[in-house]
Formats: C-alpha cells, structure tokens, sequence
C-alpha cells in the first residue's frame, strides 16, 4: 500500500469505506481518463476527467474541512468508483461531456442544454446550397454557428442573398443533368438573384470561387473576401471582361455597407473569442464574444446551474469546453478569459485537434487581459453576461420555473434515463378506415404543454391498405427531412402510438436520416414503454407523473388524428353525394362545399346565392334535386292507406 493511501485512510474512520471502494482506491492508476463516482443504488452520481487519474481521485477522500458542503455531501455518498482509461487528455474531455449528457449526475455543474441551436450549413454538393438547418450531417458540408440569436442568422443570411447570386433551388445540378438540358432558370435568374447555373449560363469555377467569398464571410474575414474580390474584379478588367468585373464591383459595394454596420471592436486585424461569465447563488450565465477582423461578428450565451462550489476558473473550462466541442466555426488566435480555466493544458490539446481537422497551422494564446483596450472588451463580455443573468432570473422568479416546467417533464428525464430534459415533445399516431383515406398525426408539447400551433397533419402518399409500420416510416421521414426540419427545431423526445413494429419503423428512418433523437413507443393496451433494440418493454408506475404526461400526449395525438380522418372522410361523403347530381362535378362540389361548409347550407341556400358560385344552370339543377329530395321525404314520412286501416 503505497504512502499516499495510508496517510489517507488516517484520515478516514473505517465505517467510511467500504471494502470495495478501499481495494479499487488502493489500485487506481496514474494514467488519464475518466471516473464516475456511483452510489448504493449503482446510480452515477459524478462524472470527472483527470490527467493522473489516481491523484486526482484520492484528492475528494482528504479530511472533509478541506472541502466545500456540495464536495462533502458527494464524497459520503460514493459506494463505488468506475474508471475508463483513455490514451489522451483530449479523448478524456471528449468522453466527460459525453458522459455528463447522457447521464445528467446529480453533482455535476448543469450547463443548461435545452435548445437545439441552428446552424447555417453550405451544401457538399455541385454549385452548393445555403440554408439555415437545426441538423449536423457529416457529409462533407461545411456548417457556421451554432447561432444563439435566430435574428442574427437570418440577418446574416439576408445579407448573403444581397450580395451574393447563390442558387436557392434544390435541383441535382451534376454536369449529365446540366448537360442533357433538364432545368429551366428560375425567377431568381430573371431579377438577378442567380446567374443561371441550372442552364450552364454559369460556370463550376466561377460559382465555386463565389462560395469561396461567402465562407470568408461567414466565417468573418470580411477585409479578406474584399481584398479577394477586389483582386478578381481587376482581373476581369485587365481580361476585358467587363459585364463580370461589374458584377463583381455590385458584390464589393454591398459587402462594403454590410461591414459598415458590424461594431469595430479593434483597430488590429487579430481573430479573438472572449469569455465571460457572470454568477448569482447557484446560476451562472457564460458569454461568448465572437470578434473576427476586428469586429464583433456574434455571441452566444449558455446558463449554468447547479455551481455550488465551483470556482470561476472550473465554470470557464467547462464553458470553454462546451462551445469548442460543439462549435463548427473557424477558431480565433487569441482567447480573451478573466482568469486561466482550469485542466487547461486539455483544453490546449483539444484546440489542437480542431485546428488540424480545419487544416490550420497556428497557435492559439491563452490571455487574461488586467488593464487597455483588451481589459476593457473582456468587461463588455462580462456586463452583457450580468445583463442577461439578471435577465433570466428576474424571468425565473416572474413565472417560477418549476411551475412553468410541468412535472410529468423532470419525472420523465428521470425515469426514461433521458440525456436532457425533454422541454419539447413530439408524437405521433396513425388513423385509417379500413385502409382507406390513412392520415397520421404529430402533436407536440413544450413543457408538458399542447403547443398546438406546432401540430403537424400529414396524408399519407406510400402507405396501401393497412400498415402501420410504413405509415410510421414515412410520417417520420417527411417530419425530419425538408422543409419541416427547418421549419420546426428538433425534440428532445420522440414518441410512438404503438409497440415494438411502430417503433422500429421510426427509428430505423431516424438512423438512416443520421438523426440521434431519444425516441420510445406506448403501447395502448398495457400502457407499456418500448425502446429501441430492447425486446422487453418497461413499466413505469401507474400513478407517476411521467406516465400520465406520456398518456396526455398520446391521446392528444389521438384525438388530433381520428379529427383529421374524420374531417376527410366527411368530406369524401358529402363530396360524392354532391358529384352524383348530374352536371357537378368534383370541382362545382368542393366550390360548394368550401363556400357553403355542408350539404344542409347547400340545400338551404337561394338559387341566387348558389348561382354566385356554380353559375345559373348548375345552380337550377341543384335546386330541382334537393326540392325533389325534399318532397321524398315528405312523403315517406306521411301514413299510407294500408297503415290508417290497420291503425283502425
């Protein structure tokens, strides 16, 4: 037993370790990695990383005055310790992060992590697109952000669609389509907003080199994309090729005035991103200033909670760690912090596995700045951070969070051992008549609330017949790819009307879709839970709120689906009733029916106001067939001869 460990257990009385723990301190190694306190119940309770993992383990079992009340509290705590050895400090960041998302441990700092951000991504593709998307595909496509203020991103996009002729279209322009002479040119093309490359009136090189521009912007460089087009402007001049210099002096003015309006932080041209946090109790509030060629090109923010105990140096290494392992933007020169984070020399090597996976040669500094201009944009970081905590907590305290979050939400990131909270929850349920007229329906909740201006209708296009596997399979397609998948922001939980086959449709999409979104099926009968890839289902407790929440949500999502088939299939019948009348067709009945809303309206209707809409001659023959209608009934309803004599 080495001496670390018997002055160690000096300090501790023998009740305060059991045999288990007292064997696994006695053996820990001095590499890096991973360790992952647990308690009685086997439940992770911490997650931290370590250069020397033994050194650092054995630092939480000194004599608790050496510690703050939340380190006490986790130390008594620990029945047992897991480690996971990992051949760099880098993969043992990578893996901590992971970790503390997938299992939420009790004593961990809480960075809040409830929204999904958007991104703008420009396309891997010949002549690439550009668009804002909530989803990271690794296809080779390169993506900016994440953006915390949407008005920020679409701003920036706007300013893109100004200067620059960027396809808006989502056609397959390969060189055989072009070629075999398959598009037309748009709108865009004809008010100059593209330059035609679905026709070939522009070429790979000259679209690409445009592209090139855009992602200097995007990324910031602003001097250098108009030292780049100025350069190709007089290269075009000195060619003769004035149309394309002009083009090219447009894109150069409106840049210009796009930089104008961007706040000038500094006079020098250095990339810097500067961190700030500001703390109240046990809430922080982490900002990032993004400063590109010396001007403030953007800023995100994050809330901690949970911070008891750690120190700013540990709530600015986590911060720093959460934006550079998620962020896809190109990193700055200088890193501007108000003290130096700790497990920096991780951080470091983190840098450098992003900055050669940019294709980046350069060494990014570390700087506390104490007194100038530096000092002075490190305290315009910070007094926006104080702004927005305060911010957030007078928002806090206003609705009071633990009301305005129901609670079926916290039981169910609990009891579904879920990676985040899930604020926002949508489901999915199929309806159908016999195979016919097959709908499916998706409701979505935020907070454990309807939020129905987000609800979703679909007819089904694939499905035949009765299948309710396929119906899943392609209500989940369209949910999350095209259009809906920037139109809506993705959720935290996904659920499924039905069992094992309904969920395996969905998730099968969801994998092919590169999608990892938590996503569990509810069985009707039972009320049993499924998982993917899990054969035996899970029951949660009959009187537990997260139950309730998720049978809410189901029949929600039931209701909205039965609605919506009925509506069609009412439709279907009245329509018919309507075409059956000779001379209205399918479109005088729909006219009819969307201006009147029921066949009992129509009936009622004056043969003017019927004219109004189907003109004179179908409006005289509706009017024969329902007073013939009506006189049918009126005489079915009077007794005949036969019925009186037998009355009598």
């Amino acid at each position: 037993m080495s001496d670390s460990f018997s002055s160690l257990e000096t300090e501790l009385s023998a009740e305060s370790l059991s045999d288990t723990l007292r064997e696994k301190l006695q053996h820990l190694p001095t590499s890096c990695g991973v360790y992952q306190f647990k308690d009685k119940s086997g439940q992770v309770i911490y997650v931290g990383k370590a250069k020397n993992l033994r050194a650092r383990v054995l630092s939480y079992f000194r004599a608790h005055s050496e510690h703050n009340r939340k380190t006490q509290l986790l130390v008594s705590k620990i029945a047992d310790i897991e480690l996971i050895l990992t051949s760099s400090e880098v993969e043992a960041l990578i893996l901590e992060n992971n970790l503390i998302k997938q299992l939420k441990p009790r004593y961990n700092i809480n960075l809040r992590d409830d929204k999904t951000y958007p991104y703008i991504v420009v396309t891997n593709e010949p002549f690439p697109r550009i668009f804002p998307t909530r989803q990271v595909v690794r296809d080779g496509s390169k993506y900016f952000g994440p953006y915390t203020d949407s008005k920020q991103m679409r701003a920036l996009l706007h300013a893109i669609g100004e200067i620059f002729q960027v396809r808006s279209c989502s056609l397959k322009l390969t060189e055989e389509n072009i070629a075999a002479k398959k598009f037309k040119v748009c709108l865009d093309y004809h008010i100059k907003k593209c330059q035609g490359p679905c026709e070939g009136l522009q070429s790979q090189e000259d679209y690409d080199a445009m592209i090139s521009e855009v992602k200097k912007l995007l990324s910031g460089k602003t001097r250098e994309a108009i030292r780049s087009l100025e350069a190709r402007m007089k290269a075009y001049a000195q060619e003769l090729k004035f149309e394309q210099a002009a083009a090219l002096k447009r894109q150069l003015e409106a840049l210009k005035r796009y930089t104008e309006k961007q706040r000038v932080m500094t006079v020098d041209e250095i990339d810097r991103d500067i961190f700030a946090l500001a703390t109240q109790d046990d809430e922080a509030c982490g900002v990032v200033f993004k400063v590109r060629d010396g001007k403030l090109i953007g800023s995100l923010h994050y809330y901690f909670s949970n911070i008891e105990g750690a120190t700013t140096a540990d709530l600015l290494s986590r911060l720093l760690e959460k934006y550079y392992l998620e962020t896809t933007d190109t990193l700055p020169d200088e890193i501007f912090t108000a003290e130096t984070p700790t497990h920096l020399e991780a951080l470091q090597a983190l840098l450098e596995k992003r900055l050669a996976e940019q294709q980046e040669q350069k060494k990014i500094e570390f700087v506390v700045p104490k007194i100038g201009d530096k000092a002075k944009l490190l305290s315009m970081c910070e007094a926006n951070a104080r702004h927005l905590l305060s911010e957030y907590l007078a928002q806090k305290e206003k609705r009071g969070e633990a009301l305005s979050i129901a609670r079926g939400v916290y039981s169910l990131e609990r009891d579904l051992r879920l990676p985040r909270l899930p604020r926002r929850i949508e489901c999915f349920d199929n309806s159908h008549f016999q195979g016919s007229e097959s709908v499916s329906a998706m409701v979505c909740f935020v907070d454990g609330r309807p939020k129905k201006s987000d609800y979703r209708r679909f007819k089904l296009k694939t499905v035949e017949g009765i299948d309710d596997f396929a119906a899943m399979a392609e209500v989940i397609e369209r949910r999350y790819s095209g259009s809906l998948a920037t139109e809506l922001p993705l959720p935290d939980l996904i659920v499924v009307d039905g069992g094992k086959g309904q969920l395996s449709a969905a998730y099968a999409t969801l994998t092919r879709l590169g999608l990892q979104i938590p996503i569990i099926g509810l069985a009707k009968r039972l009320e049993e839970v499924f998982f993917p890839n899990e054969s035996l289902p899970h029951n949660l407790p009959k009187t537990s709120s997260s139950l309730k929440l998720l049978q809410q949500i189901r029949d929600e999502a039931h209701r909205f689906a039965i609605t919506f088939h009925r509506q069609l299939r009412d439709k279907r019948t009245l329509s018919t009733e309507l075409t059956e009348i000779e001379g209205i067709g399918k479109i005088k009945a729909e006219k009819l029916l969307k201006t009147f809303g029921s066949v009992a309206q129509i009936e009622a209707a004056s043969l003017e106001a019927l004219a109004a809409v189907v003109g004179k001659k179908a409006a005289e023959t509706l009017r024969r067939y329902f007073d013939q209608k009506r006189n049918q009934a009126q005489q079915s309803s009077q007794p005949s001869l036969s019925d009186i004599e037998a009355h009598d």
